[in-house]
């Protein structure tokens, strides 16, 4: 789905905001972006510092467990981080996987929240280029999970604490302002 597709100024409806962690929750817009594919993006536009601090725009219908989610994002700004991710299997919002890249640290990692706590599971060091545009994609195959960068695969992991069919949603942290140019889910085969 593009997200230059939605009403302007407003998230679209299928999307709803949600907060893993402290301060405040964070309001997503739509903005305009003449590099955008439709020249506008989704974005988290509340530039809060809290470092433990990640807003979500949780798509709201459910999606099977085995899934490949991939977004289309590109860096801002942001002085504490400068951090997109998608999470798949979302059950709730401080219970789901989640694929982020980070332009300030130049990694891609993927992690585990449970109960709003993030656990580290994978990590690959890798230029993540603020001002361009980039895609991001976790598959999710049963208890195996792939995430990539613009296309490359970076790292497989096996994991199993959330087996089941569950939400996807976007996914920032503290100020980093990010535009979301589409979001693409496919069912694995």
């Amino acid at each position: 789905m593009a997200f230059g597709d939605v009403e302007r100024g407003t998230a679209s409806k299928d999307f709803v905001p949600a907060l893993t962690g402290g301060d405040r929750q964070g309001e997503w817009k739509l903005v305009d972006d003449a590099t955008a594919d439709r020249g506008k993006a989704l974005a988290q536009v509340d530039a809060d510092p809290t470092d433990y601090r990640f807003p979500l725009a949780i798509y709201m219908p459910t999606v099977q467990s085995d899934i490949e989610a991939t977004i289309h994002f590109r860096p801002i700004s942001g002085k504490v981080d400068q951090a997109a991710g998608v999470a798949v299997r979302l059950v709730n919002r401080n219970n789901y996987y989640v694929a982020r890249a980070n332009a300030l640290e130049n990694n891609v990692r993927f992690y585990r929240v449970i109960a709003g706590r993030r656990e580290q599971i994978a990590t690959a060091n890798v230029p993540v280029d603020s001002g361009k545009w980039h895609t991001l994609g976790l598959r999710a195959e049963g208890p195996r999970f792939t995430v990539s960068l613009d296309g490359k695969a970076l790292h497989t992991s096996i994991d199993t604490t959330f087996p089941a069919p569950g939400k996807i949603a976007l996914w920032t942290k503290a100020d980093s302002l990010i535009h979301f140019d589409w979001l693409d889910i496919k069912p694995v085969k």
